[in-house]
């Protein structure tokens, strides 16, 4: 049985931790990466092993039994290279119904930043935790003075049932609060004086959590049997939660980003150099060229300059830039005698001398459609009319 092969093909000792499997998967990934002239079959090995050994049901399955003890919980999927099981497949292997019951996994969010997100980042994160009482060793108390809950009989539920009309009844089930669902339950004397008959205790413990280049809002980072222990309870995982935070400059939508730029009229018709910096700190010059015109709203884009891909942080996304031009609120008389004389003549609009002027305000495109129809004769004649309101009234007749 072999079951020594993954460790040597990420170079990592058969007791380490999965914070240090990451490191060396990502330490022998950017050695060995297709897109950095690496060997691609070598690749696979060790991201399939990585695979393997940073999941803690299939590392123990494969510490107990081998590569082919992996391959009988994942079964094939008719790749011919012996680490086909672990892709496009096969579910997690798992405990049968009459295995333990397992414990609850435990959510934490943390709030990444946007430069979180695009250059990876280690933090260190404080949980607490249901541990067994060293006291009394998960017992609760002395030993043997457990006994079967005599209020639901060692089920840890009750059962009621209501009746709701004639020959309809309901039954509902809810958790026995003498024992708290544990079916046990233990006299006042018989409790340990350090648990205070619990049988755990609140430990803390620090974390590792590794923010990869390229994780999402809502990603998640599993660490596996970290959650509450309880005594004949499999513990359960502790899973962070990404919140990306919403950044001040940088829009994200999958991996691309959008940047908006503000110029000056200036600027959109004669050319500009901008610099902007990016999420890592480097600053990008971007220019236009005299006599390239940019419109307002317009969009240019630069490819490779996004955000990473996870798994992959050297295929990044695009960069959008989104320009806005800042127009004057006035212009001198002078700066628009040169204008006229610079910009192309705009076509000239014939007048007959019949049309009639008419005079323009700023306006809100959010109040069209509210104005009152029923008061649109008053608004227009409202002059003419007399001081009671009324007006004078035209009174038509037949000679």
């Amino acid at each position: 049985m072999d079951n020594e092969a993954l460790y040597n093909c990420l170079g990592v000792k058969k007791d380490a931790s999965s914070a240090d499997i990451k490191r060396a998967f990502r330490k022998l990934a950017l050695e060995h990466h297709p897109d950095r002239g690496g060997d691609p079959e070598k690749f696979k090995e060790i991201s399939a092993a990585h695979e393997v050994l940073t999941d803690a049901e299939k590392r123990k399955i494969y510490d107990e039994g081998g590569l082919e003890a992996l391959r009988g919980e994942g079964g094939g999927d008719g790749h011919d290279d012996i680490f086909s099981m672990f892709f496009g497949g096969g579910g997690r292997g798992g405990r049968g119904r009459g295995g333990p019951q397992r414990g609850e996994d435990i959510q934490h969010p943390y709030k990444a930043t946007l430069e979180d997100l695009y250059n990876g980042k280690t933090v260190k994160l404080a949980i607490s935790r249901d541990k067994p009482c060293q006291d009394c060793e998960g017992r609760g108390g002395k030993v043997g003075a457990e006994r079967s809950c005599t209020d639901c009989g060692g089920r840890g539920v009750r059962i009621q049932i209501r009746q709701i009309g004639p020959a309809m009844v309901q039954q509902m089930q809810s958790v026995c609060p003498t024992c708290k669902g544990q079916c046990k339950m233990l006299d006042e004397r018989d409790k340990c004086k350090a648990c205070k008959g619990n049988k755990v205790y609140k430990d803390r413990k620090v974390l590792e959590v590794l923010v990869e280049k390229g994780m999402k809002n809502n990603s998640k980072i599993r660490f596996s049997g970290e959650s509450d222990e309880r005594p004949g309870i499999v513990p359960g995982d502790v899973i962070i939660l990404i919140q990306e935070k919403e950044h001040d400059r940088f829009k994200r939508k999958g991996a691309d980003l959008l940047y908006t730029c503000e110029i000056s009229l200036s600027e959109s018709l004669c050319g500009f150099t901008k610099t902007i910096t990016h999420l890592d700190g480097r600053v990008i010059k971007v220019t236009v060229p005299a006599g390239q015109v940019i419109k307002h709203q317009q969009l240019k884009v630069i490819q490779g300059e996004g955000m990473p891909h996870l798994g992959n942080p050297f295929t990044k996304g695009r960069l959008y830039i989104l320009f806005n031009v800042v127009f004057p609120k006035t212009l001198p008389a002078e700066t628009v005698a040169l204008l006229k004389k610079s910009l192309p003549r705009p076509p000239e609009t014939q007048l007959t001398g019949e049309e009639e002027d008419c005079h323009m305000t700023d306006g809100d495109i959010n109040h069209m459609g509210q104005g009152d129809e029923g008061n649109g004769g008053r608004e227009v004649y409202g002059d003419d009319d007399d001081e009671d309101g009324r007006g004078q009234r035209v009174q038509c007749g037949q000679a």
